[in-house]
């Protein structure tokens, strides 16, 4: 009975995220410094049709920044990155966030796996790790740092062998290549800073940020 209520558990989460990661094609990754920034932000998403946002666990502000736009905006699905243990992926979720991300993959997280409660997307970057989390059940992977792991020919070859992954392509991707890496069958969508870089966080350049976040809405997965 335990065994089975797990499964079906598990199940929802898969079904979830694949909702989550359909939202949009690429997944603002943000880095907050400063709490104030989180309404403009938010605003200058939804308005332009991005209804998503992963914000990373990389600054001592992300669970404030979380929390402030998970109650702020009940439209936008926040998402919290750069997870690394279950305590953060545990916080994070108090927070307010609806899934996590990891850069990869340890015991802990391993081990707590079913247990954070959202959908959770873990990093990789080999076969070896893919088919580990395949044989786990997990179908909706992170590929990171993805230019650098082998990029857009990695996943090429590694569709025909594992059909049955769908990945969410972060690190190295922007406005020239975001198009040749969404024309892959095993990718669902991309993360990154392709719609609001720190640097135009920081000018609070919000108007860039819209048309950014627009011409995004705008990309179509090649399925």
């Amino acid at each position: 009975m335990l065994k089975w209520v797990g499964e079906l558990i598990a199940w929802r989460q898969l079904m979830e995220m694949n909702k989550i990661l359909g939202l949009s094609p690429v997944i603002p990754v943000v880095k907050f410094s400063n709490l104030e920034h989180c309404s403009p932000l938010g605003e200058a998403l939804l308005s332009s049709g991005i209804r998503i946002i992963e914000v990373t666990l990389r600054s001592d502000i992300a669970l404030q920044a979380i929390n402030k736009l998970s109650l702020e905006f009940p439209e936008l699905t926040v998402g919290a990155g750069t997870i690394l243990s279950a305590k953060n992926a545990l916080d994070a979720v108090e927070n307010g966030a609806r899934f996590v991300v990891s850069p990869g993959m340890n015991s802990d997280l391993e081990k707590n796996l079913a247990g954070i409660g959202v959908p959770f997307l873990p990093g990789t970057s080999s076969v070896t790790e893919m088919m580990k989390l395949l044989e786990k059940g997990v179908t909706y992977l992170k590929f990171f740092p993805a230019a650098s792991s082998g990029g857009i020919e990695f996943l090429k070859a590694i569709h025909p062998v594992l059909p049955g992954l769908k990945f969410c392509p972060t690190g190295g991707i922007d406005k020239n290549n975001v198009m040749d890496w969404l024309a892959l069958p095993n990718v669902i969508c991309v993360g990154g800073s392709l719609i609001a870089p720190d640097k135009l966080v920081q000018d609070e350049n919000w108007e860039e940020i819209r048309k950014r976040a627009s011409w995004v809405s705008g990309l179509k997965l090649a399925s």
